[in-house]
């Protein structure tokens, strides 16, 4: 299974910094050369395209053999992913035929993939060897957590390196062994929601309420900032960019975590709903859409499948439709048994319980007999 490692580079002079800001420049600069020459002469292969502006790439934008060739690999999996995405019916339309009509162009500060040869590290030093346009930077310390460290020791292949408001970071992508299923004996049903995060079948509430204040107060506050129009105001609005999707990410770690580990100490897989699409079928009103669209439902559910991966704990997708009207003790069906968003009360054996908490028991109830049907692809348990 593969997994990523962030660490934030602390440059220490202001020509290390203008170095590797003025190399994402270059780069980028060339990616975007380099793909209008793709479009332009219909060659997406890597080894023709390589042949038709390595030696553009090392003259006009001063960049050397080897950074010549990851910008030409760059370009070609760009117009790959283009592909899969139109393939896959990711884009259609109006968005289709936008991306399709022009070539793709990279964004100055987009993050640039380094290779071995152009990327060194020393992780008992903390330090690293970059490639720039300005020469080569040696002793680069780097920042990260034990944990990160002890990954990096298992690192192959390549690093990105991002740039955020002036801050450099270098991106590994680190391939860990994956362990075999456990044998689990039940299943812990996690509905996902806005007020509450995430309820299980247990009847553990993790809360967004914390979450959703936060993002009020913030929405409160940009919209001061934006009415201001001043220069401080502007300094401040780009300060707190991304500081709510930090905040939101952070929630999402500790949840799934949290998931996760209940599952692993009580012997059980983790049932998902399978909640792909939800913003286009469903229609909420003016004042819920900022809800809506800001609920990193996505992120939580990749968080919770890679942490679970990594303990053998299985986690299967299911069916999410009337998981919230159907009775978890009698199966009666009826969009009158959701009282409110609180509360659920079925209309058939009379039970009464916290709706979430119902849909929860609901999704655990399917995933048994999704597990059934897709057991003959599952990988051996341990």
């Amino acid at each position: 299974m593969k997994i990523v490692v962030q660490v934030k580079l602390l440059t220490a002079s202001a020509h290390d910094a203008d170095a590797l800001a003025a190399t994402l420049r270059a780069c980028n600069r060339a990616a975007s050369y380099t793909a209008k020459v793709a479009f332009e002469t219909g060659t997406y292969g890597r080894n023709d395209l390589q042949k038709a502006v390595y030696l553009d790439l090392k003259g006009a934008f001063d960049l050397s053999a080897q950074p010549a060739v990851r910008v030409v690999k760059k370009v070609v999996d760009a117009y790959n992913t283009l592909r899969g995405n139109i393939r896959n019916g990711h884009l259609t339309g109006r968005a289709r035929r936008k991306a399709q009509s022009k070539p793709i162009v990279f964004r100055e500060d987009a993050a640039q993939p380094f290779d071995d040869r152009c990327l060194s590290w020393n992780l008992d030093q903390r330090t690293i060897s970059i490639w720039t346009v300005a020469g080569r930077l040696k002793g680069i310390r780097f920042a990260c957590s034990p944990q990160a460290l002890k990954l990096l020791a298992s690192r192959k292949g390549e690093s990105d390196l991002v740039e955020r408001d002036g801050t450099f970071f270098l991106i590994a992508t680190i391939d860990l062994p994956e362990p075999g299923l456990h044998e689990h004996s039940g299943w812990l049903g996690v509905d996902l929601g806005i007020v509450n995060i995430a309820t299980t079948n247990d009847g553990d509430k993790l809360s967004g309420r914390r979450l959703n204040r936060y993002r009020k107060r913030m929405r409160t506050t940009v919209a001061k900032l934006q009415a201001k129009r001043t220069k401080s105001a502007k300094r401040r609005l780009k300060a707190l960019r991304r500081r709510e999707s930090r905040f939101a990410t952070d929630t999402n770690h500790v949840i799934s975590k949290r998931i996760v580990v209940i599952a692993e100490r009580t012997s059980r897989g983790i049932a998902l709903e399978d909640l792909k699409g939800i913003r286009q079928r469903v229609t909420a009103k003016k004042e819920q859409r900022y809800g809506l669209h800001s609920w990193a439902f996505a992120q939580l559910g990749s968080f919770v499948e890679y942490k679970a991966k990594r303990v053998g704990v299985p986690v299967v997708r299911v069916d999410p439709r009337n998981t919230s009207r159907q009775c978890s003790e009698c199966r009666h069906t009826h969009r009158s048994n959701r009282v409110s968003q609180a509360w659920f009360a079925c209309r058939s054996c009379g039970v009464v319980m916290n709706a979430d908490l119902n849909s929860s028991r609901n999704i655990a109830h399917r995933a048994d007999a999704v597990w059934q049907r897709g057991k003959v692809n599952c990988p051996s348990t341990a």
